[in-house]
């Protein structure tokens, strides 16, 4: 059971998992042992509340396939164990990332005192380039 929240929970049924060979260095171990994790997650058949589902579909990520199946490859660690436990966190969190629903932007203007501040500093810039040029007699 991978828990999301309080109330959410995704049960072990609906997260499959298979066993590859992981990439890159690693001598013969790499060669011989499957130790990377390939995660599969379906997002239409899960359990999950409508409210889940329908944020993590927006979602334009390359491990959403155009199914809607999340595809998450943990392959940082030698133990097949830790690489598995790495990927369920990594959709944990994805899916906790989802349930934050942002804050809408109130757009704001700058104070009076800000802007006679931007302008004096300018004006002062200006002068002190001014003082730079060339004395013309």
């Amino acid at each position: 059971m991978l828990y999301i929240s309080s109330n959410v929970s995704i049960p072990d049924t609906e997260i499959s998992f298979s066993a590859i060979r992981a990439q890159g260095a690693g001598g013969q171990n790499v060669n011989k042992v499957s130790s990377a994790i390939h995660l599969r997650f379906d997002i239409q058949a899960s359990s999950l509340p409508e409210f889940y589902k329908q944020r993590l579909l927006k979602l334009k990520r390359q491990w959403i396939s155009k199914d809607g199946v999340i595809v998450i490859k943990a392959q940082q660690s030698r133990s097949q164990l830790q690489n598995r436990e790495a990927a369920l966190k990594q959709l944990q969190k994805i899916i906790q990332s989802v349930a934050v629903t942002p804050k809408k932007r109130r757009p704001t203007r700058p104070t009076r005192s800000s802007q006679k501040k931007r302008m004096d500093k300018k004006t002062k810039h200006g002068q002190i380039k001014a003082l730079r040029r060339k004395v013309v007699e």
